[in-house]
């Protein structure tokens, strides 16, 4: 009888099941995924904070613009969960194998979904200094929302420096760290002004 191919969707899986998952040392669900999930959480924050402060706001279009970019980013997040796990396919194959040339090939693929969240929380964190600046409204959530984009981008920076830190190529670790501190610096600054903004 021919092997049916089963092709395991975890983002449809329930919060239970998927943070059961995620607490196992085993399962295809690594750091990235729980940090796209972090990140699809604080986008959620984040627009139901964007349609409070859109009740009083007089920027109608620019609300739109808002709306409609942090449920896109919301979505996106989610999808994330599984491309993380599609994403580190080659380096599970490479670790089995224990070919040593093949595992340093395929870490820095297995790095794209932690660096595509960082890139896209820095769009979100854009997106919330832009509600910070339209008034307190939903200030409660852009807050959370704040905290939440940073812990998703940290979360997936500590996978990225883990994962080049393993590499033989100096330059490829010294850059690498590198980038991501003067990234973190960035938004730590942009997070600091948003809750200042909110604070006021």
């Amino acid at each position: 009888m021919e092997e049916k191919l089963i092709i395991e969707i975890y983002r449809k899986k329930d919060p239970e099941e998927l943070t059961r998952l995620l607490a196992e040392p085993e399962s295809r669900l690594d750091l990235g995924s729980a940090a796209a999930l972090a990140a699809a959480d604080a986008c959620a924050m984040g627009l139901r904070g964007a349609k409070l402060a859109a009740a009083g706001a007089s920027g109608e279009e620019r609300m739109d613009y808002i709306l409609r970019n942090l449920e896109k980013l919301r979505e996106y997040m989610v999808y994330l969960i599984d491309e993380d796990v599609k994403c580190r396919s080659m380096l599970r194959r490479a670790e089995k194998k224990g070919n040593a040339r093949e595992i340093e090939a395929a870490r820095r693929p297995a790095c794209c979904i932690c660096e595509e969240i960082i890139n896209q929380m820095g769009n979100t964190l854009d997106l919330l200094s832009e509600l910070a600046d339209m008034g307190k409204q939903g200030g409660m959530y852009i807050s959370a929302a704040v905290h939440m984009s940073m812990a998703a981008m940290q979360s997936a920076m500590a996978f990225v420096l883990d994962m080049s830190a393993k590499s033989s190529d100096d330059n490829y670790v010294f850059v690498t760290r590198r980038e991501n501190e003067i990234t973190l610096e960035k938004f730590s600054t942009v997070s600091e002004a948003i809750l200042t903004k909110l604070n006021q």
